[in-house]
């Protein structure tokens, strides 16, 4: 008999206890799914409201192990796992999903970066480097991006290396330095894939982002953008999920550049910050595609029921403690403003506390409005 998805019968595990893991939970207690949440921090957003929660480090053999040998279904909301667990966990039947070998892939940016090339994926010229030296060693000619290989997120671990007189900046770990790209517009495809291989794609986004955290400031959607690059931009993150042959959900990041082709800047397989408008915008959200994509549920319908924009709330410079959220309820007096608060007790500059989705009939009058609402509010201490 096949096993059963909801209630006591099917324990999930969530590796990851952030905001991603809050809101995959949120869409899950509707299926009457139990989610158990594994997180280093005490206070994680997901310790509330997930079905137990376990306080320990994602990196510890031991700890993940212990965590998951109960669990029928494992998925993340971080790549940076204890791989070696997982793989473990799988050869004794726990399903993990994405599975260890892609999450072995994308973890590093560099074998990501090698598999776009043996697979026809196209992506940015790119080099990889040991160190800061072997990039002075050659003369790469500026500018040029610097990311590190692994342990980087939120736009951490990345920089953009303008002249010569940066490379007193460069990274010492192992690292990925690409062409820089003359891009139009930076856009994201969110795809879904279950066990089935069915696949299915949420319409494409057009992400504006922050000039000083690299961290996305805007999302938009629909993106300004012709039907052939919308169904160009759909086929190409469909032949990444099926090339890794990957199940559960995928956030593929494109650049669209200024000769107007599509390359694969990077991907994330789990829910995405590219995503969060779904909850509003879309009949199926990407949380609750996510959990139906791990558990071999037909996947849901991706289609937009109306436009939306989408702001991420940071931590204000200057500001650390306990938090404070300065302008919400004026914004709220405005049509189509829907809050999310991760429940973060304490903000620092920069720090995701929540985002904000604008929803309403035309895109510019969304898009006009979730500026002056990004104006309003202001997350201090």
């Amino acid at each position: 008999m096949k096993q059963q998805w909801y209630g006591d019968t099917c324990r999930v595990g969530m590796v990851g206890g952030g905001q991603l893991g809050r809101m995959f939970i949120q869409s899950a207690i509707s299926f009457d799914v139990h989610v158990h949440a594994l997180d280093p921090d005490p206070n994680a957003p997901c310790k509330d409201i997930a079905h137990s929660f376990t306080t320990g480090s994602l990196n510890d053999f031991d700890t993940l192990y212990a965590f998951g040998r109960d669990k029928h279904v494992l998925t993340v909301e971080i790549e940076n796992v204890c791989i070696e667990a997982f793989e473990q966990l799988e050869k004794e039947g726990v399903r993990i999903f994405p599975q260890p070998r892609v999450l072995r892939i994308i973890r590093d940016k560099g074998i990501q970066k090698e598999f776009y090339k043996e697979h026809g994926i196209p992506t940015a010229d790119f080099q990889l480097f040991n160190n800061s030296q072997g990039i002075i060693d050659v003369k790469l000619a500026v500018p040029f991006v610097q990311k590190l290989r692994t342990g980087g997120y939120d736009g951490r671990g990345v920089q953009l290396i303008k002249q010569e007189t940066d490379f007193s900046k460069l990274f010492e770990a192992p690292s990925v330095v690409e062409q820089l790209i003359p891009f139009q517009k930076e856009l994201s495809v969110i795809v879904a894939r279950n066990e089935k291989g069915e696949t299915k794609s949420f319409p494409a986004v057009e992400c504006e982002f922050h000039p000083e955290a690299n961290l996305v400031e805007f999302l938009f959607c629909p993106a300004d953008i012709n039907e052939d690059i919308e169904t160009a931009a759909h086929e190409l993150a469909k032949k990444v999920i099926c090339a890794l042959d990957m199940v559960g959900l995928l956030a593929v990041e494109l650049f669209l550049t200024a000769d107007g082709q599509l390359l694969v800047n990077e991907i994330a397989p789990r829910p995405h910050n590219s995503g969060h408008h779904t909850i509003e915008c879309n009949i199926t959200s990407q949380f609750e595609q996510h959990l139906r994509a791990v558990l071999g549920l037909p996947l849901g319908e991706t289609q937009s029921v109306r436009a939306g924009a989408m702001i991420n709330l940071l931590g204000a410079e200057g500001f650390e403690g306990p938090v404070r959220y300065e302008g919400m309820e004026k914004a709220m007096e405005m049509p189509g403003v829907h809050p999310h608060l991760y429940g973060k007790a304490f903000t620092k500059p920069f720090r995701k506390m929540g985002h904000v989705t604008i929803t309403g009939t035309q895109i510019e009058e969304v898009k006009s409005t979730a500026r002056t609402v990004s104006s309003i509010i202001v997350v201090k201490s």
